[in-house]
């Protein structure tokens, strides 16, 4: 089985992991430094280039984002659930990982393991029923960070809770509904990050685990935010109680 990754960085990024690639279509008018990279590339790791034109590439590709560049890959691999928090616990002082309760919008998963990858998570857990999973939209609005942070399919997220707390994580939920402030709350240590659903946000049994739930403060008039963009203010709040400061003085 393969799967399709589609615009630069997504398969620029590829290219530097050690995902096993099949072949690269390249535009033929495609220019520019990514482009140039993913060329320069391919050369050195041996992997078929192709040049097409931009008919072809538009019947080729799944959207018309596609910056003149795809490839074909091995399918996605999902990560061992034990093996990525015993590897997070031993590298990383504080490690994080994200619980998606129920996400089941592509873009919005893509988005957070995105911003996932930006503030350091070691891993992105989502349930295998009624969730989005990983697919080529995924990876698309990841650009890339699907090759550096993995994602972790669970059957029970509540059971995955339990197994976290086991091992010393902090499980702090975002619920709008919360009367504790993000900035507020102290979370230093490893912490395990739950973000609900588009809809109904965190279900009541997985809100009933979480040691503490924060709410984002809001000034307007709509009241919520979509899930993704939560995700990421409160992945960056984490990201600054822990380890911003040393990202910010380099």
């Amino acid at each position: 089985m393969t799967d399709q990754l589609e615009g630069r960085n997504p398969v620029l990024e590829a290219i530097r992991s050690e995902r096993k690639i099949i072949e690269i279509y390249l535009v033929e008018s495609t220019r520019g430094k990514g482009v140039d990279e993913i060329k320069s590339l391919a050369v050195k790791r041996k992997i078929p280039l192709k040049k097409v034109s931009k008919e072809m590439m538009n019947k080729m590709a799944q959207n018309r984002n596609h910056q003149g560049v795809l490839a074909k890959v091995e399918s996605y691999r999902y990560r061992e659930y034990d093996e990525v928090v015993e590897n997070a616990l031993l590298v990383k002082e504080n490690p994080l990982v994200i619980l998606l309760d129920g996400i089941e919008d592509p873009h919005n998963l893509g988005s957070i393991i995105r911003s996932a990858e930006v503030f350091g998570a070691s891993a992105v857990i989502i349930p295998k029923n009624r969730a989005a999973g990983v697919t080529p939209t995924v990876a698309r609005i990841a650009s890339g960070a699907l090759e550096h942070v993995p994602v972790v399919q669970v059957v029970n997220i509540t059971e995955t809770i339990k197994n976290l707390k086991s091992k010393n994580f902090w499980i702090a939920g975002g619920d709008g509904g919360s009367r504790q402030m993000l900035h507020q709350q102290d979370l230093k240590g490893p912490v395990g990050l739950v973000v609900g659903s588009e809809g109904k946000g965190i279900s009541r049994l997985v809100k009933e685990h979480c040691d503490f739930l924060v709410r984002i403060p809001m000034a307007g008039k709509t009241g919520s935010l979509n899930a993704s963009v939560a995700a990421g203010i409160l992945l960056y709040e984490i990201f600054t109680q822990n380890d911003g400061k040393k990202e910010i003085s380099r």
